[in-house]
């Protein structure tokens, strides 16, 4: 009864895996409890049907737009102090530990994120948001990846690197697209939609659809199909 209500759930919110029947109930019990104590928190400090870890702080939660069954897991700070509206669609998921910034200096108000349905991300990921990020739907994310959307000038050797100020292009990937663990975006750089990132790439630069890449810098690897 218990899985049938968990798959039934499932497949309302998108997901159309068959749960696995060896799976123990005392297993869902325990998600059922700790859903719904996120879902309290959420609704306190966002006055909308989030699902909000522990220790999660949210900032200006009325320039964010959530989707339907959004999830912030726990001991993360979300920065909703940006020019434009933060998005996080429907069923998006942004893992433990992790960190949005999007005005980190008074001298630029940051522009932030749009995360588009049925994407998530793992723990410990930090979205440099202030030159925006735009992430498309059903992009899946390893932990620890790292967004960096602006730039520090440093071409005037009569002034201090910090006083030169920071140029911003923004980040862009496109849909479906699986990401591996400990990758690294950085200012100006679009992924294609259909696309692989290898774990540990650094990537800088504009790919296109349906490609693996990877590395330091990362470059196409094989085309897919």
């Amino acid at each position: 009864m218990l899985k049938a209500l968990f798959q039934k759930l499932l497949i309302r919110s998108g997901k159309n895996y068959q749960i696995d029947a060896r799976i123990p109930n005392a297993l869902f019990y325990h998600i059922l409890f700790k859903r719904g104590c996120m879902l309290l928190r959420g609704f306190f400090k966002t006055g909308r049907k989030v699902f909000v870890g522990s220790n999660t702080t949210i900032l200006n939660p009325r320039n964010i737009r959530f989707g339907k069954n959004v999830t912030i897991e726990k001991n993360t700070i979300i920065d909703g102090f940006a020019s434009e509206r933060i998005v996080l669609g429907d069923c998006v998921k942004i893992g433990a530990f992790s960190t949005l910034t999007t005005t980190s200096h008074f001298s630029k108000y940051g522009k932030g994120l749009k995360m588009g349905h049925h994407s998530a991300i793992g723990d410990y990921t930090h979205f440099g948001a202030a030159g925006g990020i735009k992430i498309g739907n059903d992009v899946i994310m390893g932990s620890y990846i790292s967004f960096h959307s602006e730039n520090h000038n440093f071409s005037d050797t009569t002034k201090l690197i910090r006083e030169q100020g920071v140029s911003s292009k923004g980040i862009v990937l496109g849909n479906n697209i699986w990401v591996g663990a400990k990758v690294t975006f950085l200012d100006g750089c679009v992924v294609g939609n259909n696309s692989v990132v290898a774990a540990g790439a650094v990537v800088n630069g504009v790919f296109p659809d349906n490609v693996v890449i990877g590395g330091v810098p990362a470059k196409v690897l094989k085309t897919i199909g």
